[in-house]
């Protein structure tokens, strides 16, 4: 076996310990990206098999079987069937849950038809040796013709021998589990010479589908299609016999390999079941952890919040009193540090949000999640698995509208695509939480609540309420008839990995840092540049003219109303100033209409646009002063008070709660369901609903 440019892939079924494989074999060195053409997340990690040998790892989607019933699990097919792919593996690495071998068992002869060297690697051994299960895995390895070991992934036990058994991996010729020729005699050999592959179960696979896989060419697609026509094949009757075939076989060496003992069985996980899975008590427990969350969010993430807030200015002074005058210095010091600044103060309460949503899929508590909102899920036109991709919407809503691809029937994919963005996201916690701050103060009720967090979270429930609305009415005008299923397991509860979880708030929040950064970035820079040049010389001969308009000022007051008068003139002066009655019935004013526009390619860069533009519109007194203060001090001129008053502040939280502001989600809901029509109704519905509710939200409270 060539040992240069070695690539093993990892397959299992879901829930397996595939990820804490992956962690405990490539830890850091790993990252992610697409498969070539899809939008599929791909994720790639190499680590060394010995010291000459160093190996790539690709984590393949979970799936359960070579019958694809989604877009991830057609990944799976199309990278182990296609040997001329640059993604085809030398290898392969096959995780199965030690406790369940007959359903794991049967993906597992499936791809050790496919001709790939493989080793079998039963996981979870803990719960094995407590279920009271023993495992002759030497027998179980003559009976495969595989290398197979034990393994605990989470406490790296078996790496040590898994790595031995991949560096001495070689090609062995193997008899099929199922004899194909004994199903269909003269599908097997017509197949294989339609599709010119050697592998009676390559060709097997690839022409035994519900629907002819996407990936393969037209000609084989065509193929295909005249060979099932010639011969009359009935292709579900031949999955049907293949599958009885597999799990006879399957069966037969279970009963060789495996004894059970079942009054050794002393797992919790039916026990714990009772409980976070009760029809009344299961929906109790889910908010509780809900509510400590929002409250966590708030509490454990202030003290390195202001410390991020406070040094981020304290640069900006810094540099604005030592960096040589000019508009480079003005820029960095003005534009660049407060820009990132703004978004990199929310870095805790976003890290704090990704550890809850790592450890709540880590434990397998969200997969009880997923079983319980089903019920719910189901009136409003979606199922359980639509409960995931809202989840994930928590932190962004492209990849969880990426992950829609699990939910098999059509509408219901549809609906979930389509509210998914109405859920409170990662960029919409550094907008509510800097408005919130402004608003609400920072008190506790009953001895522990702190009413931010109870906000904070009312804006989720809001997000959460209205994606229900919403989906209710699309269940009601949307007509798209098809066959709907749910299937879920219930993987054993476990201890969360602290090495999953870490990678997890790592990887997590570095994308959102870097992704939203570059944006926020780029956009401060352009902001700055608006907010200090304008169309006339007013900006250069502002001193001039103020002074002559109000000679009895001086001082501070006299540099605030200098650099209020250059804001005003500037090219984004003029702009806000443009859109401002389009926007007053909101009780927003310039300043917030410059924010709401730049805030249309993300979310968070409302937080960086007010940075910048509260900054370029301070005096230059260095006093280190945080934009949050800025923000506070700013008063309305036509009234004479607090600019961000009550009113104003739900007003904007009402509009971001329900303004589709988020280019990326745009492209992805265009991608995803292959057409402008869906993304354009999308996005006029939900910026409409937030006009109209942020009007009378401000109209109501002012």
């Amino acid at each position: 076996m060539n040992r240069e440019n070695f690539k093993i892939a990892l397959a299992g079924n879901p829930n397996t310990g595939k990820t804490s494989l992956f962690n405990a074999l490539t830890g850091m060195n790993q990252r992610v990206g697409n498969y070539p053409g899809i939008t599929v997340e791909k994720k790639i990690g190499y680590f060394k098999i010995d010291k000459n040998t160093k190996a790539e790892l690709i984590d393949l989607p979970g799936t359960y079987s070579l019958n694809p019933s989604s877009l991830d699990e057609e990944v799976v097919l199309k990278v182990l069937t296609d040997s001329k792919k640059e993604d085809y593996p030398d290898a392969l690495v096959f995780v199965a849950d030690a406790t369940n071998l007959k359903r794991n068992l049967y993906f597992f002869s499936q791809l050790n038809d496919l001709g790939i060297p493989t080793v079998l690697a039963l996981n979870m051994v803990d719960l094995v040796e407590r279920k009271g299960i023993k495992i002759d895995i030497d027998k179980l390895s003559e009976e495969l013709n595989s290398p197979v070991i034990f393994l605990n992934a989470r406490k790296g036990i078996g790496i040590d021998d898994l790595k031995e058994k991949l560096s001495k991996l070689k090609h062995v010729e193997k008899s099929n589990a199922v004899d194909l020729y004994k199903i269909s005699p003269k599908f097997i050999p017509q197949i294989k010479e339609a599709l010119s592959e050697d592998n009676d179960y390559i060709a097997w696979v690839k022409a035994v589908q519900k629907t002819i896989p996407q990936f393969l060419l037209e000609e084989e697609k065509e193929a295909i299609k005249l060979c099932i026509s010639k011969y009359n094949i009935n292709v579900e009757r031949l999955k049907i016999k293949e599958t009885i075939s597999r799990y006879q076989y399957v069966s037969n060496i279970l009963k060789k390999v495996v004894t059970e003992n079942k009054k050794d069985d002393i797992t919790l996980t039916g026990k714990i079941d009772k409980i976070l899975t009760h029809k009344f008590l299961g929906y109790i427990i889910f908010f509780s952890i809900m509510m400590f969350l929002f409250q966590a969010i708030y509490s454990w993430a202030s003290i390195p919040m202001d410390f991020i807030d406070s040094s981020f200015s304290s640069l900006a002074s810094y540099l604005n009193k030592n960096l040589p005058s000019g508009p480079i210095s003005a820029l960095i010091s003005e534009g660049v540090v407060p820009g990132i600044g703004g978004i990199a103060i929310f870095i805790p309460q976003i890290a704090i949000l990704f550890a809850f949503i790592s450890i709540m899929e880590d434990t397998g508590y969200m997969s009880r999640v997923v079983f319980i909102m089903d019920k719910l899920m189901r009136k409003f036109g979606m199922s359980g698995k639509s409960i995931v991709p809202l989840m994930s919407g928590m932190a962004c809503a492209v990849p969880a509208i990426m992950s829609t691809r699990t939910i098999n029937n059509w509408k219901e994919r549809l609906i979930t695509i389509f509210i998914t963005p109405f859920i409170t996201c990662a960029a919409r916690l550094p907008v509510y939480s800097i408005i919130i701050a402004l608003i609400i103060p920072n008190e506790t009720v009953l001895g522990f609540f702190n009413i931010q967090g109870l906000v904070l979270m009312a804006m989720y429930l809001i997000g959460f309420a209205s994606a229900l609305v919403s989906a209710y009415i699309a269940n009601k005008i949307v007509k798209i008839k098809g066959r709907s299923s749910f299937i879920i397991e219930m993987p054993s509860y476990k201890m969360p990995y602290y090495k999953n979880v870490g990678l997890d708030i790592i990887e997590k929040t570095k994308a959102f840092i870097f992704d939203a950064g570059k944006i926020i970035l780029t956009i401060s820079v352009i902001l700055w540049v608006l907010a200090s040049y304008g169309p006339n010389d007013k900006i250069k001969n502002a001193e001039n003219i103020v002074k002559l308009e109000h000679p009895n000022l001086e001082g501070t007051s006299l540099d605030k109303k200098i650099t209020s008068f250059k804001l005003e003139n500037s090219y984004i002066g003029y702009f806000g100033h443009f859109i401002e009655p389009a926007i007053k019935p909101l009780g927003y004013d310039w300043k917030i209409g410059i924010a709401l526009i730049s805030s249309l390619a993300a979310r968070e860069v409302f937080v960086g646009t007010m940075a910048t533009i509260y900054s370029v519109g301070s005096s230059n007194d260095g006093d280190g002063v945080t934009v949050m203060k800025r923000m506070q001090s700013e008063i309305n001129p036509e009234t004479g008070k607090e600019m961000y008053s009550y009113a104003v502040g739900w007003s904007l939280l009402i509009f971001y709660a329900f303004a589709m502001q988020c280019m990326s989600t745009i492209a992805i809901v265009k991608r995803e369901t292959n057409s402008w029509k869906w993304p354009i109704i999308q996005t006029v519905y939900m910026t409409g609903l937030a006009y109209i509710l942020s009007f009378i939200v401000y109209q109501l409270l002012k």
